[in-house]
């Protein structure tokens, strides 16, 4: 409230004082000889109320004041008493004094029998002296304020190039400990099953297959480490080039590895892709993805069916399983006990374009993961245009397709 008052105060005072000061000047001009407002004293009163108004030209409203009070005297004082004022405020002070000097010398001479300098008049010559000290405070308190904010914006930029440099440390060193705790490992893993696949002639063909799945998806860890070590170190000038985002013949490939590492997926899959904002065939990748490794992580004899419809009006994606030898609570709810990194972070993904997550189980033996994205929302949301995704569709709407598992 005090803000909105200074700011209406500081547009339109000034404005009022100018308006009240030209109208008093005017009115003085023209009853101080009863020559009526149309008159010569009149016009140049107006004149001179106008030229205070250009206030990127403060000489010209000084000079024309000046020589209208030097000439008729007090009904012209209001109007040089504003210019002062403003000569002040701009720190021009040698004018300022300069001016009344030239306007009181001039009136001398023009009205020598009581001029403003005379004695009986001592409150002409006061006004003028307490229009410049106004100035002049008024002045410095503005430099001042400048001079504090100008502070507050340099340290608020310390402050945040210092939170930076933080933040930046914290990635390094972060980086640095994937590196040497991840990139070992990946690394013999993706040496071994290549050594083992240059024997694979005398191996099962499950068996080598599996190899050649495994030394893939060593080799994809690591490049898929290595650009994220680079964004973590400098992602500014070494994040690397952002791939296409996953759609469905993404999808198709992830199912399809999934298979060939012996896991039991079938897939249903309703509406046209291309009707979905472009970030949400980027999170119904990213779900399905999550929900096919924690299936994985109670064995590849469970089998997990997968669920796309990608409307409109929203975008559903089910990944859902049934396992006998587990047992799951019975009643669904979207928490039941503190989820693992990989759901907290599709739930801030879902969450952030306007959509719900649920997981757990559905009272029947099965444990399902489900999200749904409103499309008006996601509209609003997508951080993926569609151009982006040209060279990744499919490029044929999906009415309806399903898929089952090998036997």
């Amino acid at each position: 409230m005090i803000s909105t008052l200074h700011r209406v105060r500081a547009r339109y005072g000034r404005l009022v004082v100018v308006v009240v000061v030209t109208v008093t000047a005017v009115h003085n001009a023209a009853f101080s000889d009863s020559v009526g407002y149309l008159s010569l004293r009149s016009a140049i009163a107006l004149l001179c109320g106008a030229t205070l108004l250009l206030r990127r030209y403060r000489p010209v409203a000084l000079a024309a004041t000046v020589a209208a009070t030097g000439v008729w005297g007090w009904p012209m004082s209001l109007p040089l008493l504003v210019a002062l004022f403003d000569a002040a405020v701009a720190g021009r002070i040698a004018l300022a004094v300069g001016a009344v000097a030239v306007a009181l010398a001039a009136n001398a001479v023009t009205h020598p029998t009581m001029p403003l300098a005379a004695t009986q008049q001592y409150g002409s010559m006061l006004f003028p002296m307490l229009a410049v000290v106004g100035g002049l405070w008024a002045g410095s308190r503005r430099r001042l304020i400048e001079s504090l904010a100008e502070q507050v914006e340099h340290l608020r930029v310390e402050r945040e190039l210092r939170e930076r440099a933080a933040r930046q440390a914290e990635r390094t060193a972060i980086a640095a400990e994937m590196h040497d705790v991840l990139a070992h490992r990946l690394s013999l893993v993706a040496l071994h099953a290549g050594v083992l696949a240059t024997r694979a002639d005398t191996l099962p063909g499950p068996i080598a297959d599996r190899l050649t799945l495994l030394r893939t998806a060593a080799t994809a860890a690591l490049t898929d480490l290595r650009d994220v070590l680079g964004a973590l170190r400098d992602p500014e000038t070494h994040a690397p080039a952002a791939p296409p985002a996953p759609v469905l013949r993404d999808i198709d490939d992830l199912i399809a590895q999934a298979r060939t590492a012996g896991q039991q997926v079938t897939t249903e899959v309703t509406g046209c892709a291309d009707n979905a904002p472009a970030a949400h065939r980027l999170a119904v990748f990213r779900i399905v993805q999550e929900g096919l490794s924690n299936v994985r992580k109670h064995g590849t004899d469970i089998r997990a069916h997968v669920r796309i419809d990608y409307g409109p009006p929203a975008t559903v994606v089910e990944v859902s399983n049934t396992a006998a030898d587990y047992s799951i609570p019975s009643p669904m709810q979207t928490s039941t006990a503190p989820p693992g990194f990989g759901l907290v972070g599709l739930r801030e993904r879902v969450e952030a374009l306007g959509g719900r997550l649920e997981a757990g189980p559905d009272g029947s033996d099965t444990w399902v993961l489900r999200a749904y994205l409103s499309q008006d929302s996601g509209q609003k949301h997508a951080g993926i245009t569609d151009a982006e995704q040209a060279g990744t569709t499919d490029g044929e709407p999906a009415e309806r397709r399903t898929g089952n598992a090998p036997e």
